[in-house]
């Protein structure tokens, strides 16, 4: 007998990683239904999405651009909801098996938060929460006995690389980190660097804010950090190497010396299956290695003078606390700034380190706490713009 199909709410449907998660979907044979799609401001696509994928639930965030927009066309059968009281209803809701959290930024964590409180299993692309409220995130899942499985490419990764073996025998995990476009660059020319010149990524098609994130290397600072919480490891255990390639997404160390790797081409429709059907593996739309092409894999440590971001990133993931949700919102307001032109792409990580640096360091805090500092980072960077 045929298994029902899985139902899933896409939070950022829009998105870079939305839009794949629906190839996902429409390439499963029926195993997989798109039951709740959000988008912010991108509402045509949003509408665009509702035909092709029927859903029983639209969320338009911008509850504002919501009422200017015309939805008169919507295709029967499909409920429009509106702001962040959409976002709780459908990742909430008792027919939402597993929530898919993509809204790109600390806007990402409420999604997540619903998600886990409800006790669904969540589909993580959104690192923001883990690096934000990491502690937090994963108590909650615990308490609800919710489950989080990782879409990023790295932490997928580690996690396909870690059933090879137990939790306890895990020596290390290593990141591996394309380098982005300026991977060769001195530091005077990454002071030069231009925001067409960030935006042109050599290996992933992401959206402007994660572009920019590679190119700097906050990504993989993020990711340190996210790595730490998810899988509940020591920062001491976690490291980064640069691989131009992006064929091997990343690899675990155990005890005994053996080190496993996930290689396949770059394309996120891979870790985003993954998620959505573990723990089984079925046949699906993503990307398969050519091995009848000479393949060479390179792998070299990263400059951490150039790329001060990774120093960064390892420091938050040691400190903890509230170290992850100041990074985070500093980073986030600070490439906003860099693509509107009114901060250089050499400002953007010592600015973040500066309000890193001189914000009230709380090692527990609560959830109330991590978002008033996120605002207050916001407020700071604009000070730092401004000086």
């Amino acid at each position: 007998m045929a298994r029902p199909p899985t139902n899933i709410a896409i939070l950022g449907s829009t998105g870079s990683i939305g839009r794949n998660t629906l190839e996902v979907i429409e390439g499963s044979g029926g195993a997989l239904r798109a039951v709740a799609l959000s988008a912010h401001r991108n509402l045509p696509l949003l509408a665009e999405q509702a035909h092709r994928a029927k859903p029983r639930w639209i969320v338009a965030t911008d509850a504002e651009a919501a009422r200017r927009h015309d939805w008169s066309g919507l295709p029967p059968g499909v409920e429009l909801l509106l702001g962040a009281e959409g976002i709780a209803q459908v990742a909430g809701h008792a027919d939402v098996e597993i929530v898919v959290s993509a809204i790109v930024g600390s806007a990402g964590l409420h999604g997540t938060w619903c998600a886990l409180e409800a006790g669904k299993t969540v589909a993580l692309a959104n690192k923001e929460s883990l690096v934000a409220a990491g502690p937090l995130v994963t108590d909650l899942a615990h308490r609800r006995n919710a489950q989080i499985l990782p879409v990023d490419s790295e932490h997928s990764a580690v996690f396909q690389a870690m059933q090879a073996g137990r939790r306890e025998e895990v020596r290390r995990v290593i990141l591996t980190a394309s380098g982005g476009p300026f991977r060769t660059y001195t530091v005077e020319q990454l002071a030069r660097v231009s925001v067409a010149e960030a935006l042109a990524h050599p290996t992933w098609d992401m959206g402007p804010k994660i572009t920019i994130d590679s190119a700097t290397l906050m990504n993989k600072a993020l990711e340190i950090v996210e790595a730490r919480w998810l899988f509940g490891l020591q920062s001491d255990q976690i490291e980064v190497v640069i691989h131009p390639q992006s064929i091997v997404h990343s690899m675990v160390e155990f005890v005994d010396g053996s080190v496993l790797a996930q290689m396949s081409p770059p394309d996120m429709k891979l870790p985003i299956q993954y998620a959505l059907t573990w723990p089984r593996r079925c046949a699906g739309v993503a990307a398969k290695q050519d091995w009848r092409r000479p393949l060479e894999l390179r792998f070299e440590p990263p400059d951490l003078e150039r790329f001060g971001a990774l120093r960064l990133g390892m420091d938050v993931a040691h400190k903890g606390g509230t170290a992850g949700a100041v990074l985070n919102a500093a980073n986030e307001a600070a490439v906003a700034a860099f693509l509107d032109g009114r901060l250089s792409f050499g400002q953007i990580v010592p600015a973040c380190r500066d309000i890193l640096q001189d914000h009230p360091f709380e090692p527990s805090p609560s959830l109330g706490r991590v978002l008033e500092l996120d605002r207050w980072a916001r407020q700071e960077m604009l000070r730092w713009i401004a000086a």
